[in-house]
């Protein structure tokens, strides 16, 4: 116990010092439900730190009917390479809001330290690109701005993240950074005040899972994302599990959503989960919710 709240307080520490740094604009990174299975997508330090590889596949339909809404979709793969202390990542990103549209492309590298007798700490590193591209040619403004007379493209927005990740066999801790480079979107073509500039994701991840009874477990897990200039974004999940097969449980996301989850262990090797939000903010007066679909499954391609 002594080593879990030791863990816990420099965890905690370093939140804080992070929260200190700035007053926290608009959140820009994907945003995800069961992030506790995605969780490469924004810590690098987690590649690898499952003891057998995993394919990821996660959809989401956000704000239903809500005509230019965030639809996102990825797709992941973490292995350990065995009896090397190291973990290797891959994640593949497409996310769309109304006329802009961001694919990214990303490898991950991890090294782990033993900490103590049950904790590991993976020390990771992301690199890659992302494409960025706004339809302006589609919209009809009231104002027209030269701008809209030709579409954005930049085809070549590289980055860097770094992540830690603590964790034993039922609980975690995690801080990141998975982009460190604030990229500037603009037109070439134009002198505009329009401008779009990547801003930098602080993530806090924390949970467990623990033992209710013989044939019961309870996992717990929380995100905290601090984005410079926008609300802070906290998120909590628990499920219940009956015999480690059938999760089902709910999420609330502080003065933006609750929603339920339902995770099912097909098979020894995949798991298929759905998650549907609701938003407690105005945009529920026009939405149909949120729908979250992913499929999970354990293949090894390093032996």
């Amino acid at each position: 116990m002594r080593g879990i709240r030791k863990i816990a307080i420099l965890c905690t520490a370093a939140l804080a010092i992070l929260l200190g740094a700035e007053k926290i604009s608009a959140q820009q990174d994907p945003m995800y439900v069961q992030y506790f299975d995605n969780m490469l997508v924004v810590n690098p330090g987690f590649a690898g730190s499952k003891a057998e590889g995993r394919m990821l596949l996660v959809s989401r339909n956000q704000w239903v009917s809500v005509t230019g809404a965030p639809v996102t979709h990825s797709l992941s793969y973490t292995t350990p390479l065995k009896n090397k202390n190291i973990g290797l990542g891959f994640s593949f990103m497409n996310d769309k809001i109304g006329p802009q549209q961001q694919t990214g492309v990303y490898f991950d590298y991890s090294y782990f330290l033993e900490v103590s007798e049950k904790y590991r700490m993976g020390m990771g590193l992301k690199g890659g690109v992302s494409f960025y591209r706004a339809a302006l040619t589609g919209l009809n403004p009231i104002n027209p701005d030269p701008i809209f007379s030709k579409d954005i493209y930049k085809n070549f927005l590289p980055n860097l993240g770094v992540g830690l990740y603590m964790f034993s066999d039922k609980t975690y801790f995690g801080i990141s950074i998975p982009k460190l480079i604030q990229n500037t979107i603009t037109s070439d073509d134009y002198e505009t005040g329009y401008v779009l500039k990547e801003k930098i994701h602080f993530y806090y991840v924390m949970g467990g899972q623990f033992k209710l009874a013989e044939d019961f477990d309870l996992k717990t897990s929380s995100m905290i994302k601090i984005v410079k200039n926008a609300p802070i974004s906290a998120d909590i999940t628990a499920l219940a599990g009956f015999r480690e097969k059938l999760w089902v449980g709910g999420m609330v996301r502080y003065r933006s959503a609750f929603g339920v989850i339902a995770q099912f262990q097909a098979t020894e090797k995949m798991v298929i989960g759905y998650t549907y939000e609701l938003p407690i903010q105005q945009i529920s007066n026009f939405s149909n919710g949120t729908h979250e679909i992913m499929f999970g499954y354990n293949i090894n391609i390093f032996k």
